[in-house]
């Protein structure tokens, strides 16, 4: 009897080895991308900490400037407070959501770049929404100051986070140097516009106490 052929065995066994072989070579690149997708957004994780907590926190503001909006009976109009008081909110969300999806553990820096791009887009479609409502103007019309604050300065930091979503995977430390940027400008636009509309509120409280006395 001859000897019995081994050669599809080895056969078999070069090819199971191959295909462990490939097996870990994809584990250890995906175990890289992990390990840098980790390591580039770790940096950030005190600045989204410390910024989706005060977007969070600030969002219970536009409560207290809607109570006092419902004080004051002319000023109660739904166009106004589509257009001036809502973004305040959006913003502040968005800012928080930023944070949460940053703070997330993501397995690379591509798969970040997606819902941090429809933000972004539903963003500029909004914004394209509320300059439609500060163009069609309800009982308040708006001055340069608040063309600049409620219109101009959220549509371009929604524009630049879209553009430095698209770029996170090719060039991350500019990209996020971005985003954090426009997250801290959302925040402050939210700060300014509530605070703008509490002291518009003030004026016209005092101004309809005055002509209620004058009556």
């Amino acid at each position: 009897m001859g000897r019995p052929d081994r050669r599809p065995f080895a056969f078999g066994t070069g090819r199971l080895i191959e295909a462990s072989a490939g097996l870990s070579f994809h584990l250890s690149e995906l175990s890289r991308e992990v390990s840098v997708a980790e390591s580039t957004l770790a940096g950030w994780e005190s600045f989204y900490v410390i910024l989706g907590s005060s977007a969070a926190a600030l969002t219970g503001l536009q409560f207290v400037v809607m109570a006092l909006v419902a004080d004051l009976p002319r000023v109660r109009s739904s166009h106004d407070i589509a257009t001036y008081g809502t973004p305040s909110v959006v913003h502040f969300c968005t800012a928080l959501l930023i944070s949460a999806i940053l703070s997330a553990p993501w397995p690379d820096l591509g798969s970040v770049h997606i819902p941090l791009t429809l933000t972004a887009a539903a963003g500029v479609v909004y914004m394209i929404v509320v300059i439609r409502r500060a163009r069609a103007r309800g009982d308040y019309s708006p001055v340069l100051e608040d063309w600049i604050w409620h219109t101009m300065l959220p549509f371009a930091a929604y524009a630049i986070l879209f553009g430095a979503a698209l770029k996170l995977a090719s060039h991350p430390t500019d990209a996020l140097f971005l985003i954090g940027g426009v997250t801290l400008l959302l925040v402050f636009i939210g700060i300014h516009n509530a605070w703008d509309t509490v002291v518009w509120l003030a004026v016209e409280g005092r101004q309809r106490n005055q002509n209620e006395s004058k009556d």
